[in-house]
């Protein structure tokens, strides 16, 4: 389905308008947690979760408004999961319950991460919304499930969608952006963070250039840099240290360290550690809430089972392509063409490479040759990429004959990067 046929569809009643809060330096701290909940479903230990459900109190759960089709409940013994599988994560910044307690109040999802596998298991893709993403909010239900409690609002910052209807919310608001539907979401806070991040044992990165950033405190030297505890923490936050200062930079950062780390997990040394993996899935399963159809023992054996077989080269994070918004400043608007290539690539299921990464995004050869983002970060306005042309230079026969293809490429304003890609931080590129 096209982005113009989806805007055209349900068009809004009304807007509100609101001055959001300026996220300070803990307003990204979902992330860290995040990362590390979809790193143990990557890495096919999501069983590791239940094992010490009978730990926790009080595991939180939330109804999704149904979709269209409302998947099926995961019966016993099963070991994977039919047919595709979409799973939103939201990162909520609220200090409520929380042991940090800085007098904001308010509740914004500053992450939201959309994981999508392939209906043939073989292809998974984490996708990053930027927060500052200016997008259409749809009718949303209200506190006790209410139908069209929220008005739809033609346009407004896709982390307000957390603060006017809760999770579901959200779920609704990227089902419109995307025109997939999201059965499944999970909501993240941030106590325990640091836990996590310990649990791992650290993620090493590469640094070209050293990172200093006043506002979180991270001062990193170049070279190769483990990260654990509050350094993971504020390298995760941090958005004035690397590329270009913006949010679209931070993400770009910060999947070097979610491709770092599902290497991390992957490795013998992690996945034969049960310490590592009963920390990490403790942390993880104490800080969530969860659509009630993810709550079950059933449904987190068929997910790893589901997730455990692919490939590192298959495992890619992108971010979702936008341009400056042409009157908001600091904000930022779709590129739908490049978003549709995108989405249609994913639902096919189709293996793909990304042509592009982002600002401040480095590769390093075995020589020590540096191959780094543009130094604009900027992408091909409106530059597409069929998803069933081929990709080595040829043309298709006339008589419709089958050509057997490569991966596709993604479109150059689809930046990100496979799992099995080493990368490095440029640091700050742009001032």
């Amino acid at each position: 389905m096209g982005q113009a046929k989806r805007r055209a569809e349900g068009s809004p009643t009304s807007v509100r308008h609101g001055v959001l809060r300026r996220s300070n330096s803990w307003a990204n701290a979902a992330k860290v947690l995040l990362t590390a909940v979809i790193v143990v479903a990557l890495s096919g230990v999501s069983v590791a979760a239940y094992a010490v459900w009978g730990l926790v109190q009080g595991v939180q759960t939330v109804d999704l408004v149904a979709p269209a089709e409302d998947p099926e409940a995961v019966g016993a013994g099963v070991q994977s999961l039919d047919g595709a599988l979409t799973v939103l994560l939201v990162g909520s910044d609220s200090r409520a319950g929380q042991s940090l307690d800085d007098g904001e109040e308010g509740e914004l999802n500053d992450v939201n991460l959309l994981l999508h596998v392939s209906a043939d298991h073989q292809n998974a893709t984490v996708v990053s919304f930027p927060r500052d993403l200016m997008v259409p909010i749809p009718s949303c239900p209200g506190p006790n499930g209410e139908p069209n409690y929220y008005a739809a609002m033609s346009e407004q910052q896709l982390n307000s969608a957390l603060s006017y209807g809760g999770l579901p919310c959200v779920a609704l608001t990227i089902e419109k952006l995307t025109g997939m539907p999201v059965p499944y979401a999970g909501l993240v806070t941030f106590d325990g963070v640091i836990a996590v991040s310990n649990a791992i044992g650290g993620v090493e990165v590469c640094l070209i250039e050293p990172i200093s950033d006043d506002y979180t405190g991270l001062y990193l030297p170049a070279g190769d840099v483990t990260l654990q505890g509050y350094d993971a923490l504020a390298y995760l936050r941090t958005r004035h240290g690397v590329g270009n200062g913006s949010d679209v930079s931070r993400i770009s950062n910060q999947q070097i360290f979610m491709s770092s780390l599902v290497r991390e997990m992957r490795s013998a040394d992690t996945l034969t550690n049960p310490v590592k993996v009963y920390g990490l899935a403790k942390a993880g399963v104490e800080n969530m809430t969860l659509s009630s159809n993810m709550a079950t023992v059933q449904f987190m054996q068929a997910l790893a089972g589901t997730v455990a077989d692919i490939d590192l080269e298959r495992i890619n994070f992108v971010q979702y392509p936008s341009f400056s918004h042409p009157y908001q400043e600091g904000r930022l608007t779709p590129d739908y063409p490049s978003a549709d290539t995108l989405i249609e690539i994913l639902l096919a299921g189709q293996p793909f490479e990304v042509g592009s990464m982002g600002e401040g995004v480095a590769t390093v050869d075995p020589e020590g040759a540096v191959d780094a983002a543009p130094s604009d970060g900027a992408g091909v306005p409106g530059e597409v990429t069929d998803p069933a042309a081929p990709t080595d230079g040829t043309t298709p026969p006339a008589d419709g004959t089958a050509v057997e293809t490569g991966p596709v490429v993604l479109p150059q304003n689809i930046t990100g990067q496979s799992a099995a890609t080493e990368t490095c931080s440029q640091g700050r590129t742009q001032y």
